[in-house]
């Protein structure tokens, strides 16, 4: 599409820029395709593998923090990675600093996923995709 969208990025505003890379880069394995330091601050470009914007009306949103953290929890903005292992992602990024809100559960539509209160503010869904996608 030569006028279309060629990529998206989410922008994470953080006071602890060098936790927040730990995180995302080494214990979410984020591969890190730019950075920057021009003198006023630091930016750090990571891959974080195809994106895709999801939008959820209120109800949607209110049935998924129900049936991952029994209670609605999210804000606005609630960012899903999709992994291969999804308890051993989990693990990694709660010994990496992140809070635990609900351990990896099955979902009705045949996802393993958990959420986290991650660096930045920002809440996170793992999910493991359990059947292939059609």
């Amino acid at each position: 599409m030569s006028d279309g969208v060629r990529e998206m990025r989410l922008v994470v505003t953080t006071d602890d820029f060098d936790r927040a890379l730990a995180f995302y880069r080494d214990a979410l394995g984020l591969r890190e395709i730019g950075a920057f330091d021009d003198g006023a601050g630091r930016v750090a470009i990571l891959d974080a593998g195809r994106a895709t914007l999801e939008l959820s009306d209120v109800p949607h949103a209110e049935e998924v923090d129900r049936l991952e953290v029994g209670r609605r929890t999210a804000g606005a903005i609630r960012v899903a990675f999709g992994v291969d292992d999804g308890r051993a992602a989990t693990a990694r990024l709660v010994a990496a600093g992140a809070t635990l809100l609900a351990s990896p559960t099955e979902t009705p539509w045949r996802s393993l996923n958990s959420r986290l209160e991650a660096p930045a503010g920002l809440q996170l869904t793992l999910f493991e995709a359990l059947e292939p996608e059609a």
